[in-house]
C-alpha cells in the first residue's frame, strides 16, 4: 500500500474503541499516534489551538491511511522557559498570552509515563508529532532515545515543519502556519487587515507573522498533505520493522524514575531551558525574566 492510495481503516481513536477493537488494531498494526500541541498565541486573526489541531489531523489521517491507533491528545506543551521567553517578550509583551504551556520538567517526566503508557497498551511503535516546534521535538527526542534503552519499542518524535523540510518553511502564525488553519479549519481564521494593527488594549499582533495576509487555503491543503505522505511512509516503516518484535515486556514505575533521572541529568543540556546563543537578554521588568535560564 502507498501512503497516497486513499484506503480507510475506520474507527481510529483509542478514546472510541471497544477492547476487542483495539485489540484487533494493534494486531494488524502496532503503531500508535500521539498529536502533541498547545493553546498560544497565532495573532488575533486565528484560534489558540492551531498547533493541537494540525497534529491531531495528521495522526488521524495517518492511522486511517495506514492502520494503527490514534492516542488522546496532549495540548499541553513546553513554553516561557529558555528560548521561549525572549520571543515571547518581543512578540507578546506585557499582555496575558492565554497559553497552556508548562515547564519542560513537568512534559519531559509525563512523557516517560506517556511511552510507558504505550508499551504496556501492547504497542512496538510510536509517531510522536508535535504541531509546536522551535527546537522543543529536541528535548522529547532526548527523552525517547533514553526509552529505547530499556524496551525495543520504536519511537519516532517529529514536529510539521520537520516532515516538509526543503519543501517549505515553517513558522509562527505567518504564511506557513495560517494556510494550513484555513484548509484544516476555515472556521477558525479571521483575516481582516485591521486585526494585524495595533489595537489598545488587545496585546497588539499577539504574535502574527508578517506574511500571515499571504496564507491560502490551496497553500495549506498542499502543506498538509505533503506532511501527510511522510508521515504515512514513517508508519509504513515502521509497521515492517516491528512485525518480528514479540510482546514488549511490560514496564513498572521503577525503570521510569531511572530514566528521569537519567534525563535529570541532562538538564543542562535541554534545548528548552536555555535561551539561544544569539538571543538579547529578557528585560529585567518583564514578565518573562523569571524563566530565562531555567532550573529545576
Amino acid at each position: 500500500m502507498t501512503p497516497s492510495s486513499g484506503r480507510m481503516m475506520g474507527k481510529v481513536l483509542w478514546s472510541e474503541m471497544f477492547p476487542y477493537e483495539i485489540k484487533q488494531k494493534i494486531k494488524e498494526c502496532p503503531v500508535v499516534y500521539l498529536p502533541l500541541g498547545i493553546c498560544e498565541p497565532h495573532g488575533q486573526i486565528s484560534a489558540f489551538g492551531l498547533d493541537t489541531i494540525k497534529a491531531e489531523w495528521l495522526c488521524t489521517m495517518a492511522a486511517s491511511r495506514v492502520g494503527g491507533v490514534v492516542a488522546p491528545s496532549q495540548s499541553y506543551h513546553i513554553h516561557e522557559t529558555g528560548y521561549h521567553a525572549r520571543w515571547l517578550e518581543d512578540v507578546i509583551g506585557e499582555t496575558n498570552p492565554h497559553m497552556t504551556s508548562m515547564p519542560p520538567h513537568v512534559v519531559l517526566h509525563f512523557f516517560l509515563y506517556q511511552l510507558r503508557a504505550f508499551v504496556n497498551s501492547g504497542f512496538k511503535a510510536i509517531i510522536v508529532i508535535s504541531g509546536h516546534s522551535g527546537g522543543n521535538q529536541v528535548d522529547l527526542r532526548r527523552a525517547a532515545e533514553l526509552f529505547m534503552q530499556i524496551s525495543p519499542v520504536r519511537i519516532w518524535v517529529v514536529s510539521d515543519p520537520e516532515l516538509v523540510a526543503g519543501q517549505y518553511i515553517g513558522d509562527h502564525a505567518g504564511k506557513y502556519e495560517i494556510s494550513q488553519l484555513k484548509y484544516l479549519r476555515p472556521d477558525l481564521v479571521n483575516l481582516p487587515l485591521h486585526l494585524f494593527e495595533q489595537e489598545a488594549g488587545s496585546g497588539g499582533k499577539f504574535a502574527v507573522g508578517v506574511d500571515a495576509h499571504d496564507a491560502t487555503t490551496l497553500e495549506g491543503e498542499q502543506i498538509m498533505h505533503a506532511c501527510l505522505e511522510t508521515v504515512c511512509r514513517k508508519a509504513e516503516e515502521l509497521n515492517r520493522e516491528v512485525a518480528h518484535l514479540p510482546l514488549l515486556s511490560r514496564l513498572t514505575y521503577s525503570p521510569i524514575e531511572t530514566l528521569w533521572q537519567s534525563l535529570l541529568a541532562q538538564k543542562e543540556e535541554w534545548i528548552t531551558s536555555n535561551p539561544h546563543t544569539d538571543q538579547k537578554p529578557v528585560s529585567e521588568m518583564s514578565q518573562w525574566k523569571t524563566y530565562e535560564n531555567f532550573r529545576i
